[in-house]
């Protein structure tokens, strides 16, 4: 049986999708399964650095896209996981228009029959590389801040995912601050599943312990798999493996007072 193409993705940049990708694929990877994870943010490569895996890049997916080197031949494998997790890395001389779409699609096929996912770290933006990212997925994790911005983006890109006929798991709210949520001074993640209308996919807390972790080159979940927010990543894990796991949140919530808010990112304003 295939496997899974899941595109992890949002129109705005710095959000924190390739934290999440991963997280999320080494916590996928450490439940068994087998899982690539490949880099789709041509010319700025950073989820080899993420993973601490960027000494031991050969090759790239532009490699791969012109038949310089067999996919197989490109793949990094992380050792900690035995043969379980590997990266394609994105290149940092070229640019996303250099990737045909075709040539992507078949990247993607063939990386389904050898893996039970396949995670795509989507750019940012609603151009080429979203769609040479996005297109062939069979589902997609939407990424956002608790940001007026950042939902409007979510929500367009949620537009455009459903012309593309890619399943949602939900979104996946990013930075939240609990302490700005009791005081009514953020949105919650009951708010931000009510302006998108998509099922909730998991919270990652705003910690400092995930930028530590990233300049150490470890994974969260590898190097503070105790922490809450390495929990969070491993719950968004569970909603891929299970549609219907619930994700908990633990932020109060104070009684909404954020409605002048909600109507301006409804456009009522």
């Amino acid at each position: 049986m295939a496997g899974q193409c899941i595109v992890v993705t949002s129109a705005k940049g710095g959000v924190g999708k390739t934290t999440i990708t991963g997280n999320v694929g080494f916590a996928l990877a450490a439940s068994g399964y087998r899982v690539l994870l490949i880099d789709g943010d041509i010319g700025l490569k950073n989820l080899d650095s993420v993973l601490g895996l960027e000494r031991r890049v050969v090759y790239d997916l532009f490699d791969v896209v012109t038949g310089r080197v067999a996919l197989g031949d490109a793949l990094v494998r992380d050792k900690r996981l035995n043969d379980r997790l590997f990266l394609l890395a994105a290149s940092q001389t070229h640019f996303k228009e250099d990737i045909p779409l075709e040539k992507f699609s078949e990247i993607v096929e063939e990386a389904r029959e050898s893996f039970d996912y396949v995670l795509v770290d989507s750019p940012a933006g609603i151009e080429h590389g979203f769609r040479m990212s996005t297109r062939y997925a069979d589902k997609a994790l939407v990424v956002t801040v608790p940001e007026v911005p950042s939902i409007r983006d979510a929500d367009r890109v949620l537009g455009l995912l459903e012309n593309f006929k890619v399943g949602i798991i939900g979104v996946v709210i990013n930075r939240l601050n609990k302490t700005l949520v009791r005081q009514g001074n953020m949105l919650s993640p009951e708010d931000v599943v009510d302006l998108l209308q998509v099922p909730l996919a998991g919270v990652v807390y705003d910690d400092p312990i995930i930028v530590q972790a990233v300049n150490q080159g470890e994974p969260v979940v590898y190097k503070y798999p105790n922490t809450a927010v390495a929990k969070a990543y491993v719950n968004i894990a569970k909603k891929i493996e299970n549609p219907d796991y619930e994700v908990a949140v633990a932020a109060e919530q104070k009684p909404r007072g954020f409605w002048n808010l909600l109507g301006f990112l409804r456009g009522d304003n």
